[in-house]
């Protein structure tokens, strides 16, 4: 509906039931700048701790490659979004044009390595560039002798925030060091640093500190940086994750851990928040309304087409699409006041104006209003028609929706109900019957032990709207005349198989599987675009691993398996299951005999030879059980009869 909606003439309106496109509400437009140190300390490379080989990454080379890998993630999933790549420190200096060899640049020990724009494939080119060939890196990474003021940096950033990029939503500076304290007893530096971060943020800007804490030192935010980044208000929507505590330098072989580390900070908080719905009424009774918005916790990702691209010129362009509707008879151009909408009803068109077909899709106001209250135990699984949909109160409406809010959360939580309600998503949507479900934040196992631990929650506490079907929805089960129950030994040496494969915690965690096909699609869309090898094969990280599976489980697998094949021969002494149940497939029941002994298919020319031979009633009733009687031969059939 998204790309039909895409190429729409101006103007034209659809006026069927709106089906809504997630990504579309409140997308947030971000720009993030990276600000990393470049001195001694930070080009030093981390020691070992454990006696192997030191890690190959110095910080500041494990930023740049965060800082690349980030830049490569966002020029795929992120097309609009700004980044800029900004080092402090360094001997040359350079900002915007301005040549690093002047004698007074605007900004000492600042160099704008990559301008705050949309990352194009020459920027991931150039950076893959610096941070792989060490000549380069070692040419243009050399520290400056000077000290630099915090607040000089921090000047350059809001002016390339003001410049490139006013008007976003979401602005983000991201400061990678090691130093905790820069200028040391310098009370007036500290000061003009903490005057340029309260700019920034009266520009909008925030600032997100990644701390590094050296071998010997671990870093103290107290001394310097509580003054330069604040914290953020819980109630922001807009607020990016909270900060992780201080990043340990890496003692592996090569580094990965650090860079790990950062990558697994940068990629939670550069996921922009998105609306389904904001300030809908949520009404409780007559007169009594509160204001919530609505989000979709989790989404199904696919690949999708952000527009079309014309190859055949020299140089490919972006492509507008325009339609035109026209006659099938001669081919004229058919213009908006001529096209009527009907309906067929006994085979008869039944027109209709835009003013009726408004009218009839009118069922009200978009409005949340809960009609009753129901047991949780009345709320079957197979009622997710839908995706749910996660609400929160808003107060930019009606003051106090929080604390009402909050009270009818723990009162249905706490006596195990749900409320049903009356939801209309939008305008000319049709009403939906949905309940009101209350989730708490943390699920326990057995042995009362947290598996959501409180501050990495995997599904938010508060209410899910979840969309119930009508009668006209639910279908009839297929008729299941004949069920084969399985004995209880089968089912206890199944038990102990699925007791050794348990998942660590007793529980799934999505974060760890990413998307096979999704993530093949975008390092080929990548390959492609840094003009770079095509990879042979994608990495799928939900293949089972076999060889922990045979290990922990393959001798009861075998002893389920061997359980299984004298079950079945049992069952077969007893005829098939003497009418009681089905039999299992006609395959498998073919294949054996009283005796449990399987039979060898008899050649054609053979079978052609006792076509006319007769059976006794004993062999037709076995056949009629296995259902087979319908392979039996004309002649045979007559000759039983």
């Amino acid at each position: 509906m998204a790309e039909d909606n895409k190429w729409r003439p101006p103007g034209e309106e659809d006026d069927e039931e709106e089906e809504v496109d997630e990504a579309a509400y409140k997308t947030v437009k971000d720009a993030v700048l990276f600000v990393i140190e470049v001195s001694q300390s930070m080009l030093t490379v981390p020691p070992s701790t454990d006696g192997r080989k030191t890690g190959t990454d110095s910080p500041t080379s494990a930023a740049l490659k965060c800082a690349y890998a980030l830049m490569q993630q966002r020029i795929i999933s992120n097309p609009n979004d700004m980044m800029g790549l900004l080092l402090y420190g360094t001997e040359k200096s350079k900002f915007n044009d301005e040549d690093d060899s002047s004698g007074n640049p605007a900004y000492p020990q600042c160099y704008l390595l990559n301008d705050l724009d949309i990352p194009a494939a020459e920027d991931v080119k150039a950076l893959k560039n610096l941070v792989e060939d060490e000549d380069e890196f070692s040419k243009l990474i050399v520290p400056s002798d000077e000290k630099v003021a915090m607040a000089n940096v921090l000047f350059c950033a809001n002016q390339i925030f003001t410049t490139k990029a006013p008007n976003f939503s979401s602005r983000r500076l991201f400061i990678v060091t090691n130093e905790d304290d820069p200028h040391g007893d310098d009370k007036t530096a500290k000061s003009s640093a903490a005057v340029r971060a309260k700019d920034l943020y009266d520009l909008g800007v925030i600032i997100e500190l990644f701390p590094i804490s050296k071998p010997d030192q671990e870093f103290d935010k107290r001394k310097f940086y509580d003054d330069i980044v604040y914290n953020q208000l819980p109630t922001d929507p807009e607020a990016p994750a909270p900060i992780s505590a201080a990043t340990k330098p890496s003692s592996t072989s090569d580094g990965i851990s650090l860079l790990s580390s950062l990558l697994s900070n940068i990629n939670s908080k550069a996921v922009a928040r998105r609306a389904l719905f904001s300030n809908l009424p949520l009404e409780l009774g007559p007169g009594l309304q509160i204001s919530v918005k609505g989000f979709i916790i989790i989404k199904r990702q696919e690949p999708k087409r952000s527009c079309y691209v014309y190859l055949a010129d020299e140089k490919a362009q972006i492509a507008s699409g325009i339609t035109t509707q026209m006659a099938e008879d001669s081919a004229r151009t058919v213009q908006k006041v001529e096209i009527k909408k009907a309906y067929k009803f006994g085979g008869a068109q039944v027109l209709f104006s835009p003013e009726e077909i408004s009218q009839l899709r009118n069922f009200g106001e978009p409005i949340i209003r809960i009609i009753g209250f129901k047991p949780m135990s009345m709320l079957p699984v197979w009622a997710n028609l839908k995706p749910s949909t996660f609400i929160y109160p808003s107060e930019e409406t009606f003051v106090g929706s929080t604390r009402v809010f909050s009270a009818l959360w723990q009162k249905l939580l706490s006596a195990k109900k749900i409320g049903i309600a009356w939801f209309i998503a939008r305008k000319n949507a049709a009403p939906v019957l949905a309940a009101l479900y209350p989730s708490s934040s943390s699920i326990t196992n057995a042995d009362d032990e947290t598996m959501n631990p409180p501050d990495h929650p995997i599904m938010p506490q508060g209410l899910w709207l979840i969309p119930l079907p009508y009668a006209d929805d639910i279908r009839q089960n297929p008729e299941t005349t004949h069920v084969i129950r399985a004995p209880d030994s089968l089912t206890d040496r199944m038990r102990t198989v699925i007791q050794q494969l348990h998942l660590p915690k007793g529980r799934f965690d999505p974060s760890k599987y990413p998307n096979p096909a999704l993530q093949w699609h975008y390092r080929i869309l990548q390959a492609m675009a840094l003009e770079e090898d095509l990879p042979e094969r994608a990495e799928d990280k939900t293949v089972p691993r076999y060889k922990p599976i045979d290990k922990r489980a393959g001798e009861y697998v075998l002893d389920w398996g061997q359980e299984l094949e004298d079950e079945h021969r049992k069952w077969m002494k007893e005829g098939g299951g003497g009418g009681g149940g089905a039999p299992v497939s006609g395959k498998r029941g073919a294949a054996a005999d009283e005796d449990g002994e399987r039979k060898t298919k008899k050649p054609k020319v053979e079978a052609k030879e006792e076509e006319g031979e007769v059976i006794d009633d004993k062999e037709m009733r076995k056949m009629v059980q296995k259902r087979t009687v319908g392979k039996l031969k004309m002649g045979v059939l007559k000759a039983w009869v």
